[in-house]
């Protein structure tokens, strides 16, 4: 049996036609799950943490050693005629034991004897997220598919394949269970581009991993098939008259553009391709450091701005890392401290989930409120519909580029667009599709599932073959 993966970066879908029907997988009470992993390690709970003699004497040698610095800090401030940065001993004390807990956590988890690549006991989707903020420690992986075209050393090359063979064996497997026979095939969704350092040996790297994924993972026939032209097929069963139409797939990681001929009782015919490595996750970055940043010091103390994308960067672990090596001990009150805590495990997840809130709210209303207490007691950004527009202003140009250049390059004006893709539900993205279409019908598709209804259909027609 064949089933088609939409295995996305933000969320990840299956479904298969049963007796002409399509049925979605089901991955507990929902049809989709985001595309995130969460691997424990055997590491002690924080709450064992306890200051051992050690530990004691790492603590005031932080104590001494701030202090030495709040010092030169007074003595700068006082040359440039300014008044010192003042800090209670209780909150350099606090700092310390912060610093000094999270070494503790850190070496912990260097130490730790079931390594990364150990799957036992994974959980998938928001169970992983949760499970990650409760835990405190493990390894949370969010949209592993954002790293399948970059410039991977093979170490790293062969985590990343280890990650989508698991989360491609919790599709497998769910599947099998819910439609009681083994899945041994599957057609993979794919952008037409793929997020990338390297230009088309990027694109060239993503499928080798996803096909080396799939095979691990149980599958014996895996074929691939772009997601503008899965939706396409999705569209295509809808259409009692044939006709040129234009498919727009604006997901979490990339947005990819079809020109079809589609409807009757013909095949769907795809025409071409065109996309963009760009999507609804940079929107979230883009209003977190329009929004967010500034409360960590962003446009006002001197912190390499690209530190804070890489704060805000939640699907890119490299420029996680690096982010959580930066020491903000000069950085003055209240910006250093903030920063810190941000820098704490599950910190940087918690703000990128406050700042897809914001966003998703700020569609539908003028203004939100989002606390961040787990930075600082009594913390909050208050954005309104301005600020949202302002951090996607970016995206839509770019959108509206393409789409510019899609329209040029057609010799005849197709008769419908058909939207579809997780941030095609934005307010503003489909208020900019229409306009750059004003007297073509803009047709909404279902945004979390026209992809996989089409690589289902697909997915058929693969199982009529091999039964062949």
């Amino acid at each position: 049996m064949h089933i088609g993966i939409d295995f996305g970066t933000s969320y990840s879908a299956a479904a298969a036609i049963r007796d002409d029907e399509l049925v979605l997988v089901r991955f507990g009470d929902a049809d989709q799950f985001r595309t995130a992993v969460y691997f424990p390690e055997l590491v002690p709970d924080p709450g064992d943490f306890e200051l051992t003699p050690e530990l004691e004497a790492q603590l005031e040698s932080y104590i001494r050693s701030t202090r030495n610095d709040l010092r030169h800090q007074a003595a700068a401030a006082a040359a440039r005629g300014e008044a010192p940065v003042a800090r209670s001993d209780d909150e350099v004390r606090r700092e310390a034991l912060r610093v000094v807990r999270r070494q503790w956590v850190e070496e912990q988890t260097r130490a730790a004897t079931t390594p990364v690549t150990s799957f036992q006991h994974a959980l998938f989707g928001e169970d992983a997220v949760e499970g990650y903020l409760q835990s405190g420690g493990g390894n949370l992986i969010e949209s592993p598919k954002s790293m399948f075209g970059y410039r991977l050393d093979p170490q790293v090359r062969r985590v990343i394949v280890h990650i989508a063979t698991h989360i491609l064996e919790h599709i497998r497997l769910t599947a099998s269970q819910q439609f009681g026979e083994p899945v041994r095939g599957a057609v993979i969704g794919r952008p037409v581009e793929f997020r990338s350092s390297m230009g088309a040996a990027g694109s060239e790297q993503a499928i080798e991993i996803l096909r080396e994924a799939a095979a691990a993972a149980g599958f014996d026939e895996v074929r691939f098939l772009e997601e503008p032209a899965a939706a396409a097929m999705h569209y295509h069963k809808n259409l009692a008259d044939r006709q040129h139409a234009l498919i727009v797939d604006i997901g979490g990681g990339t947005t990819d553009v079809t020109h079809a001929e589609l409807g009757g009782a013909t095949s769907p015919l795809i025409a071409c391709n065109w996309g963009l490595p760009k999507g609804g996750t940079d929107l979230d970055v883009s209003l977190s450091l329009l929004s967010f940043m500034p409360l960590m010091g962003k446009d006002t103390v001197r912190v390499p701005q690209h530190q804070f994308v890489e704060a805000a960067s939640v699907h890119n672990l490299p420029k996680q890392r690096e982010f959580r090596k930066q020491n903000y001990r000069l950085v003055a009150s209240p910006y250093g401290p903030r920063l810190r805590a941000l820098q704490e495990l599950g910190a940087t997840t918690r703000l990128n989930q406050a700042a897809e809130r914001t966003k998703i709210n700020l569609s539908n209303a003028t203004s939100y409120r989002t606390q961040l207490d787990f930075i600082e007691h009594g913390l909050a950004v208050d954005a309104n519909r301005d600020d949202l527009d302002t951090a996607i202003e970016p995206f839509l140009t770019q959108l509206e580029r393409i789409l510019t250049t899609v329209r040029d390059a057609l010799t005849t004006l197709p008769a419908s667009v058909f939207l579809t893709g997780g941030a095609s539900r934005s307010p503003q993205i489909k208020a900019r599709v229409a306009a750059c279409f004003p007297e073509i019908p803009l047709v909404h598709g279902d945004p979390s599932l026209g992809v996989v209804s089409g690589l289902a259909e697909a997915a058929r027609e693969a199982t009529l073959l091999a039964s062949a």
